[in-house]
Formats: C-alpha cells, sequence, structure tokens
C-alpha cells in the first residue's frame, strides 16, 4: 500500500465500531447480521430481493447523515464552506488511493462519469488521429464514446470481440498491437459477463513496449475484486462508486501514474481543463499562459461537485474497513450458494468460464423476464451476451446484505416466474 494512505480519515463512529466487532478472519453470515446489517436499515426495509447490487449498490444509513452534513455546511457557512468540502475532496482522493492501492493521492482525479475520464485521456494525447485498440465488450457509455470519437475522425478504432465461450482474450489484443498503436482501452472486469480479465500486466508491458499507453476500466473491479496489482503500472485507470463502494450516481475518478505528472513538460496536457486545473485558482490573475497546478492537480476542471466526497465517504470506509480481499470470498461463497439453489430450482445458468462475478441466467427476452421476477419480489438486471447471438442474461450478484436464506428463497421465486413463461 501507498505511504499516503496511513493518513485516511476515521470512519464514522457506529461504522468504525461495527467494523472492529467483525472477526478479523473470513466474514461469517452470523456476524455480517448482527453488526453489518444494522448499518443499512433503511434500505433493507424494502420488501424485495435485491439482486442488482453489481448496478445501484445499496447505501448505509449514514450516507444520508454524510450528504446533509455536505448541504448543512451550504446553509451555514455559505462561501466559507469550500474550506470544508476541499478537505472532503482531498479526503475522498486519499481514500480512493487506497482502494485502487494507486501511487499517491493527488494522481487521483474526481469526476462526474469514468466516462468523463475516458474523455480527458482522449483529450490529452498529441497525435490525431489517435489508434485506439479495444474490444467490443466495454461499457456502453466507453464505447459510445469512442464512437463518438471515431465518427468524427479524431480516432481509429481497432476492436476486438470475444472467443467462442463469451470471454475476451488478452492474447489476442496484444497480438492486435501495432506500432501505430497510441492507447489501449480494456476492462479489469467485463460489465456484461462478470469476467475477472488476467494477464493485464503482461498487456501494459506488451502495450508500453511499442510505445502505447493503457486505459483500464476498472469500474466493476475496484473495491470488489481484489486485482489492483494487475493495472499499477497502467498509464490510466477509472472508476466509479456507483456500484460496489454504494456512492450513487456521480461520483468517479481517474487515476494518472505517477510518471505522466512528474515531468518538468508533460506530453500529456488535456483539453479538458478549467479553472481548478490552474496554479493558483483563486488568484484570478491572467496571463498568456495556461500555468497549471502541480500533479494531478494539472487534470482537474472547473467548479467540481462537493457532494461527491461526502455520498461516498460511508461505503468507501466500508469496503476500506473490511478488506476487498474478505468482500469478494463472501460473496463469491454467496454465488456458488445462488447457483446450487438455481439448479435445485431447476434454472439454468451459464458456465462460469472463470468469469467469475455474476450469476448469469440465459433470457431471449429479457423485458418480460425482469418483469416477472419483479411481480415475484426479485430485483435484477439482464445485459446482452457477448457472443452476439441475440440472448441476454440475467446478471445476478449477491453481496453481504443477502443472506443464504434470502438467496434459497429468490431462487425457488424465479424458477417459478421463469417457468411460467413456456
Amino acid at each position: 500500500m501507498s505511504e499516503p494512505n496511513s493518513e485516511l480519515p476515521a470512519p464514522a463512529e457506529e461504522l468504525a465500531h461495527a467494523i472492529a466487532s467483525l472477526d478479523s478472519g473470513p466474514l461469517d453470515e452470523l456476524g455480517v447480521i448482527r453488526h453489518l446489517h444494522p448499518l443499512f436499515s433503511r434500505v433493507l426495509a424494502r420488501q424485495e430481493i435485491y439482486l442488482a447490487n453489481h448496478s445501484l449498490g445499496r447505501p448505509l444509513d449514514q450516507t444520508a447523515f454524510d450528504i446533509a452534513e455536505a448541504i448543512n455546511l451550504w446553509y451555514t457557512d455559505m462561501d466559507d464552506a469550500w474550506t470544508a468540502w476541499m478537505a472532503e475532496m482531498h479526503a475522498y482522493r486519499r481514500r480512493i488511493c487506497a482502494l485502487i492501492d494507486w501511487h499517491r493521492p493527488d494522481a487521483i482525479v474526481p469526476k462526474t462519469s469514468a466516462g468523463q475520464g475516458l474523455r480527458a485521456v482522449l483529450n490529452a494525447l498529441p497525435e490525431s488521429p489517435v489508434r485506439v485498440v479495444t474490444t467490443t465488450g466495454e461499457f456502453d457509455s466507453i464505447d459510445f464514446i469512442l464512437r463518438s470519437y471515431e465518427q468524427r475522425a479524431l480516432i481509429h478504432v481497432d476492436r476486438l470481440g470475444p472467443t467462442d465461450n463469451g470471454n475476451f482474450s488478452l492474447d489476442a489484443l496484444i497480438a492486435a498491437l501495432e506500432r501505430r498503436t497510441d492507447l489501449v482501452v480494456i476492462s479489469a472486469t467485463y460489465y456484461a459477463s462478470g469476467q475477472i480479465v488476467s494477464g493485464l500486466p503482461a498487456l501494459i508491458e506488451a502495450a508500453h513496449k511499442i510505445g502505447a499507453l493503457v486505459l483500464v476500466d476498472a469500474y466493476h473491479a475496484a473495491g470488489v475484486v481484489p486485482m489492483t496489482e494487475a493495472w499499477r503500472e497502467a498509464d490510466f485507470v477509472i472508476g466509479g462508486n456507483y456500484k460496489y463502494t454504494r456512492g450513487g450516481p456521480g461520483a468517479c475518478w481517474l487515476a494518472i501514474h505517477p510518471r505522466h505528472l512528474d515531468v518538468p513538460s508533460p506530453k500529456l496536457v488535456t483539453t479538458d481543463t478549467g479553472w481548478f486545473a490552474r496554479r493558483n485558482p483563486f488568484g484570478f490573475s491572467r496571463d498568456n499562459s495556461a500555468e497549471r497546478g502541480a500533479g494531478g492537480d494539472a487534470w482537474l476542471e472547473s467548479t467540481p461537485s462537493f457532494l461527491i466526497p461526502y455520498q461516498t465517504r460511508a461505503g468507501l470506509d466500508l469496503v476500506l474497513g473490511i478488506g476487498v480481499e474478505r468482500l469478494f470470498t463472501y460473496s463469491a461463497d454467496l454465488r456458488t450458494h445462488l447457483t446450487y439453489a438455481l439448479d435445485r430450482a431447476g434454472v439454468a445458468t451459464r458456465p462460469n468460464n472463470g468469469q467469475g462475478l455474476f450469476v448469469l441466467i440465459p433470457t431471449r427476452d429479457p423485458a418480460r423476464d425482469l418483469a416477472s421476477l419483479k411481480a415475484a419480489g426479485v430485483n435484477a438486471d439482464a445485459r446482452p451476451h457477448p457472443i452476439g447471438d441475440g440472448s441476454s442474461s440475467i446478471r445476478c450478484y449477491p453481496d453481504l446484505l443477502n443472506t443464504r436464506a434470502e438467496l434459497d428463497e429468490a431462487a425457488s421465486r424465479i424458477g417459478r416466474a421463469l417457468s411460467a413463461r413456456g
């Protein structure tokens, strides 16, 4: 872990006490129910079985108080609130640095979306058109941004499809690299299938050998899959807090490797900028140069959202306090339990194929099947299968708020709902 991460702020008292009350070893269901479930009393009062934890993460009760703290500063301090708001923003950067085990906190740049981070990188590359190598499995926002730039002839994109089992091969991606490649865009975990990508360090090394940069989309990995070492030498990592760190929408980040920051005249200077990127943003001086702040501050933009560090605080403290490895192991056991429960209920699931993150139920009519599940009190979602055969998968991801008894009940409800479709 990077040294600056030892300076993390203390969590809220109730949250800190709950984490400290857990056994130091692997999480167990009785301990989770006793110590952690009370932290989620509001969302657990909902009368449904929630299996879309990979989508919008369920917030802690503390999050409402944290957001209220930020709003109250607006009322009581007006423009002086920026002192506290900016202190919390620095704390947010330290928390994300710890979450992804990045090199230092100032190399974390707050964003309102992961796509905003991608655009900042694309708009920093000096050559045009930029040659990008990526896959057909990237999240819609990332794919749409690349296609939009491509449509305006700002970039040229080579897209690689999956293998026959729906997984994406890094060997094929490495083989597709050319001397003219400028940027590789790759997911650490694929959003549609849950495939956890192995071999990222080899891809990063191969790209660097030909002078290409690598951007890793860690949205479905950071805070849920223990693989931070895999992306430490990437040039850029993007992600957010909507899902596994329970921070809600509009709270994301771009991580930049310090090798692109600690140079007198950096080659990468993004045009996605604003007054907070200035060396002295509150000086309001005008000169003939755009003198930027030091380190990652040079990648800041205009006035940031003051809510980001508050809405994400409790969720990040929970994940950091428990540890991603323990959370991943606990959820993996629940996924195995749900898979067996679905099998007993007569519901077929897709083979794991080393994907590891989701339980996937094949469907040809996702809208109808999801409506049936919702009517049965089960909340999940669906995405098209990567192989492009016209089928989709209902995605289920149980987390520490799901119990085994609840998963057994969910499997029974899913079995009844899907058997009724004929």
